[in-house]
């Protein structure tokens, strides 16, 4: 959905564009009660991925194709207010680098890709959370409709600010209708992503993701028949630190693979957007990419006549620059807030002490079990 130069006029991009500094400057200040010294580099990761991911376009109806949108999935994993400076990073990289985005359309990108899908999804998943049964199912149940609903909410923000500012004389309403129509297909491909990857992520370190805090239920064990709640054993600092770069090290090995090997057999349909504006006819007004001589332009190292090779370079160099930066960003938000003396909130301490308990759990449950058992 990434909104090319033209398609909107100046006013409403400039507009738009206030809106999206506004947000990140909130965002900004926003999360640094939201990263520490474990969700930082995450984030950084997290935007990789997006990246990663959202070249991998999937097929979603006759000669259409969608990609992720990742507001929903970062919000989940790191934060509403994080979420919104990875895609927003994300946006700024791919504009840059890949000519893939208008830049006089950053801030119609930002305010729809990063904005909308990050508030509506973040107010889904909170609202379905406390409703829900605590528990990894009923989490990644939750991120699946937040996801599924944002993907759609981002098509509505774009068609409502096309109404105000499109630079082409086109019925509203059957841009609205086709827009949205095609982006709740796109928002299952979104749904589907995001849910799995949630998943997997809480299987390993279910501390590690800011939606699934306070919602999982306190461990008990059963003591001459009566369930108690279990000791809170802190676990050894080591073993958490190493596990933390496991999982680094396999998300950005995930993300390599994505951008550099799968995306060669992503579907090269046009996507929700660009179907709609060829079909309905406001593709008229689009401009050349300030950035169409890039030599990274159109996921492609130039001068590479492998298509394969060039595609998959470029989207290696994409990940690796865009966890650099992503990273960059969220370190120096994790040292304003150590510098201003802002702490994380209560219930990271809370899910931490749900993880180390885990982590003994086992044998703690059978020696106490098992006298029982034979009593």
């Amino acid at each position: 959905m990434h909104v090319p130069d033209g398609f909107i006029n100046a006013p409403v991009s400039v507009a738009a564009g206030a809106v999206a500094v506004g947000a990140v400057a909130v965002s900004l200040r926003g999360a640094r009660r939201e990263l520490d010294e474990r969700t930082a580099p995450l984030a950084g990761l997290v935007a990789a991925f997006i990246f990663a991911v959202q070249m991998l376009n999937f097929p979603v109806a006759a000669g259409t194709s969608g990609h992720l949108l990742g507001g929903a999935l970062a919000a989940i994993l790191v934060g509403p207010y994080t979420a919104v400076l990875c895609v927003s990073v994300v946006l700024l990289m791919q504009g840059l680098l890949f000519a893939d985005g208008g830049l006089t359309a950053l801030g119609v990108n930002i305010t729809v890709m990063a904005c909308v899908t990050t508030v509506v999804a973040y107010a889904i998943f909170r609202g379905l959370a406390k409703v829900l049964p605590r528990g990894r199912r009923s989490v990644t149940a939750a991120a699946f409709t937040a996801a599924l609903v944002s993907v759609p909410a981002a098509a509505a923000a774009f068609t409502l600010l096309y109404a105000v500012g499109g630079t082409t004389d086109v019925p509203l309403g059957k841009v609205a209708t086709a827009m949205i129509g095609v982006h709740v297909l796109i928002g299952i491909g979104e749904a589907a992503i995001t849910a799995l990857t949630v998943g997997a992520v809480i299987a390993v370190r279910p501390d590690l993701v800011h939606g699934a805090r306070g919602l999982t239920a306190p461990l008990k064990l059963r003591v001459g028949g009566e369930l108690v709640d279990a000791p809170a054993t802190p676990a050894p600092a080591p073993a958490a630190a190493g596990s933390h770069r496991k999982l680094w090290a396999a998300g950005l090995v995930t993300s390599l693979i994505l951008a550099g090997f799968v995306s060669f057999y992503a579907s090269t349909n046009p996507d929700g957007l660009e179907k709609v504006a060829h079909d309905k006819g406001f593709d008229k007004g689009e401009k050349e990419h300030d950035a169409a001589d890039s030599p990274l332009a159109d996921y492609g190292v130039k001068d590479i006549s492998n298509t394969r090779l060039s595609g998959g370079l470029a989207g290696v160099i994409g990940v690796g620059v865009t966890v650099v930066a992503g990273s960059a960003v969220f370190w120096a938000v994790r040292r304003r807030r150590d510098g201003d003396g802002t702490e994380s909130g209560p219930a990271s301490t809370a899910t931490d002490d749900v993880t180390a308990v885990t982590a003994t759990s086992a044998t703690s449950a059978t020696s106490v079990t098992k006298p029982a058992e034979n009593a």
